[in-house]
């Protein structure tokens, strides 16, 4: 018997990195999955996103585990879409218990060209998306009646401005993982009633895409400052994905059944230097 067995899973962001490491352990302790990724690049953000083939991998070992995943190719920013994909993956798999409003992007970059543009899409896609992946699946867990989870991934730069330089892509990232943890405690308040859980993990530095690439390596480069600012207590400079996991597991398994409104940091001491 697994944790989830007899549960569903939306899980935006699913194609890789954090999303897709969320969704196999959920599949391998018995749940089903709605894997949401946009799969295609984003003009403003200088790293390579997920493509369809990314989402299919994701989908081929979660059915390797023996369990059932719906996955769509959709864009957070997309109201309706986070609508239908919900829609899609309940008709296919009959309910929804846990949301993961991962999806998120964090857009730096020595040559930003317009900070404005990057500022917006920032915050569109890391606080505007997560807002319309839970209206789209509220519904739906309130109806139920059965309760539920959800856990947005929020970061070290929702509960701190270290590191800030001024940047379209600081200013953004901070102010949208800030942003989150305020729908969260809102929504935190409207669902108690219905005993639907919400919650915010703050990981520091994760090795997934969004930092291991040139574009970041090459903004921190440029001010050697930041490397302090953002440097952990403990003494690594990144956590495995598998530590975020165990956390958003923790949230939305029974082990967490009366936390809610809570911000959870996974930090290695980040947020007490």
């Amino acid at each position: 018997m697994g944790r989830f067995d007899g549960k569903v899973a939306f899980i935006t962001g699913a194609a890789r990195g954090q999303g897709r490491n969320h969704a196999i352990r959920l599949a391998e302790e018995g749940a089903d999955i709605i894997a949401v990724d946009i799969c295609k690049q984003i003009d403003t953000i200088p790293y390579a996103l997920s493509r369809p083939e990314d989402l299919e991998e994701t989908v081929a070992l979660i059915e390797k585990l023996g369990r059932r995943v719906v996955a769509v190719e959709a864009d957070v920013l997309d109201a309706a879409a986070m609508v239908a994909a919900v829609k899609q993956g309940v008709d296919e798999l009959g309910r929804i218990d846990i949301v993961l409003a991962n999806a998120g992007v964090a857009p730096h970059s020595v040559d930003e060209l317009d900070a404005v543009q990057v500022f917006m899409d920032t915050i569109a896609i890391n606080l505007g998306g997560v807002r319309n992946a839970v209206a789209a699946a509220a519904p739906y867990m309130i109806a139920q009646g059965d309760g539920g989870a959800i856990v947005i991934t929020s970061s070290t730069q929702g509960l701190s401005g270290a590191g800030g330089t001024g940047t379209g892509a600081t200013d953004g990232y901070v102010a949208s993982k800030h942003g989150v943890v305020g729908l969260m405690r809102s929504w935190a308040n409207w669902l108690a009633p219905h005993m639907i859980r919400v919650n915010t993990v703050h990981p520091t530095g994760v090795m997934t895409k969004m930092i291991d690439n040139e574009s970041m390596g090459a903004f921190v480069a440029q001010s050697p400052h930041l490397a302090d600012a953002m440097a952990n207590l403990m003494p690594v400079p990144v956590v495995d994905i598998e530590d975020i996991t165990n956390a958003v597991l923790y949230l939305v398994s029974d082990d967490g059944r009366y936390v809610t409104g809570v911000t959870l940091p996974v930090d290695a001491g980040f947020g007490v230097k």
